[in-house]
């Protein structure tokens, strides 16, 4: 893990937050019913995060490696428009994202758990893991939250960007009127 200075100094240079799904947006269990049809559960705080992190300008993008349409309706409540999946190589979709959206790695945040993640985390200005993630994961991670996937993560991360850009204050204003 970097230091507090140099994860805000990184975290002020975010302009887009890329994030897995299972592990990191939902506690990683896949729930199945007697019809065998899929379901995850989404932690309501970090969806309000993401909303609060596009109010402050920030773009989000999702990578993950099982196609789901729970996870595409997920995404399209909270109005993330990039989402990829069945990709094993996030490090290619993460090149191809940048390219489009005509931004720096040392301009995009990644947060993941698990070794697919790491060719993506090595790429990226500013990477977070749950507090669960897989160990190899939190130790090459810049900063681990203080909560699990699915439970929180999330949301601390988009808040640590949040602030560290100088918006916190302004967002707060926003929902505490």
């Amino acid at each position: 893990m970097l230091s507090p200075t140099e994860i805000n100094r990184r975290a002020g240079k975010i302009k887009m937050i890329l994030l897995d799904v299972d592990g990191v947006m939902t506690d990683g269990r896949v729930h199945l019913d007697a019809n065998l049809v899929e379901s995850k559960a989404f932690f309501v705080r970090d969806g309000f995060g993401i909303l609060l992190g596009r109010k402050a300008g920030l773009e989000f993008a999702i990578i993950t490696g099982l196609l789901s349409p729970i996870v595409e309706k997920r995404a399209q409540v909270l109005g993330i428009k990039e989402v990829h999946y069945g990709f094993i190589d996030k490090a290619e979709v993460l090149a191809d994202i940048l390219s489009r959206r005509q931004l720096s790695p040392s301009e995009a945040a990644y947060m993941g758990d698990d070794l697919f993640d790491l060719s993506v985390m090595r790429l990226v200005g500013l990477t977070g893991a749950p507090r669960d993630a897989h160990p190899e994961v939190r130790a090459e991670a810049h900063w681990v939250s203080q909560y699990d996937g699915g439970r929180g993560a999330v949301r601390e991360f988009i808040e640590l960007v949040v602030k560290a850009r100088g918006q916190w204050e302004q967002m707060l204003g926003e929902f505490v009127k």
